[in-house]
């Protein structure tokens, strides 16, 4: 490593809770994690008390009790989630906790053999259903940040976990002299990337290159978000750490035309990697997808989860991205979505519509805001991937050329 890694762990732990959720004194902080990742966990839960919370609770999930379960649980309490995790979830609509989840799989292959439809059915739905709704408005601060494992490491191919420990540092930004100030540098940077993008009022977005011509229409209510976003209590936040995107929520109903990967992507949910995903959107809808690997993952996903043939996010990444600057490929979404710009089929989020934080889920889906329960970004950019945006009169302006960012104010 490049530094002791007790002092990486809390720099890093620093950058979490003081930028990543803007810990609040007196607050309470949730931490999810994975048993492998208790060394992060502790870390972060030491500095918010350190910053002020008044309570941190780790809560610790184990994927081999989802196997488990997929293996032999009853088929009428697959997914099911127990009463008192679902109380838990709707009391922080009041009591508004910080909320942070650490990603970096340890285990990315130990949902291969399970059948998939079995696999699917394990998600548990109506858990995401209490939790979307406080990610996708903004009701609480979260974040979500990478912890590397062994497994992870292997599954990356570096040498070992204090390799990817040190690549995790250059995409934080850690590697600075002065990691918060390097943060807000680089928020102020995509906010104004964001300012350009909505200076120009694009009617579509279009994205063209080997496999890909894909053209996203905006709503008139689309509006470019990067960085930082605020809840609705004031507070800012950095929503993922690392983030490289600006991004906005198109108009479901408006995308048409053809995509193809350009880098390999983990399903989570489903303990997939996917690679070379082609998928066919006609009228908003994505109505085919082909994959080398994982197709039989995506198929299920989309078969299972009402709403997630439409896309919910239209993302620009240039070659600016520190991410991307370490050469990996994560097999991670947190990280591989800043590698290039890219698109997510699933939720959309109400800071990139206007006008929709208040509004239920029927009325965010008649404005054009898609309301699903799965959010899944794939990469689809790359130097040979050009990015316009086109006008309602049907100008066409140049917005990447090269994977650099080219509009002007």
């Amino acid at each position: 490593m490049t530094e002791p890694f007790d002092r990486l762990l809390d720099s890093y732990a620093r950058l979490v809770v003081r930028v990543g959720v803007n810990l609040q004194p007196g607050q309470e902080v949730v931490i999810n994690a994975l048993p492998e990742q208790a060394d992060a966990a502790r870390a972060i839960a030491d500095e918010a008390y350190r910053a002020g919370a008044s309570r941190v609770n780790i809560q610790y999930d184990d994927p081999y009790l989802q196997r488990a379960a997929v293996e032999h649980a009853p088929e009428d309490l697959l997914g099911v989630s127990q009463d008192h995790t679902l109380a838990q979830v709707r009391a922080w609509q009041t009591s508004k906790p910080a909320l942070i989840s650490l990603t970096g799989n340890p285990h990315p292959t130990l949902m291969e053999g399970l059948d998939p439809a079995r696999l699917a059915r394990s998600m548990p739905i109506d858990l995401i259903q209490e939790v979307m709704p406080l990610f996708s408005t903004n009701k609480v601060a979260w974040t979500v940040v990478g912890a590397p494992t062994q497994g992870w490491a292997d599954s990356v191919g570096v040498a070992d976990v204090a390799r990817l420990w040190d690549a995790v540092a250059v995409s934080m930004r850690l590697d600075q002299a002065d990691p918060v100030a390097a943060w807000q540098a680089h928020v102020a940077k995509l906010r104004a990337r964001a300012t350009i993008l909505n200076g120009h009022r694009f009617d579509k977005i279009r994205y063209r290159g080997p496999g890909t011509d894909l053209t996203l229409g905006l709503a008139a209510s689309s509006r470019w978000v990067g960085g930082s976003v605020v809840n609705e209590d004031g507070v800012e936040f950095v929503p993922n750490m690392p983030t490289e995107e600006v991004f906005v929520s198109p108009d479901w109903r408006r995308s048409e035309g053809f995509v193809r990967t350009s880098a390999p992507f983990f399903l989570a949910s489903m303990g997939a990697l996917v690679e070379d995903l082609s998928l066919e959107i006609t009228d908003g809808t994505i109505t085919g997808a082909t994959a080398s690997r994982g197709e039989d993952a995506v198929r299920a996903q989309f078969d299972l989860i009402p709403r997630s043939r439409h896309f919910g996010e239209v993302a620009i990444v240039d070659s600016d991205s520190a991410v991307a600057q370490t050469g990996l490929v994560y097999k991670d979404m947190l990280f591989d979505e800043n590698v290039g710009s890219h698109v997510a089929w699933g939720m959309g989020y109400t800071e990139a519509m206007a006008g929709t934080v208040g509004l239920s889920q029927d009325q965010r889906v008649a404005e054009g805001l898609n309301q699903s329960d799965t959010h899944v970004d794939i990469v689809i950019g790359s130097p040979e991937v050009q990015i316009d945006g086109i006008h309602a009169d049907g100008s066409v302006v140049p917005v990447t050329r090269g994977d650099e960012f080219v509009l002007k104010d």
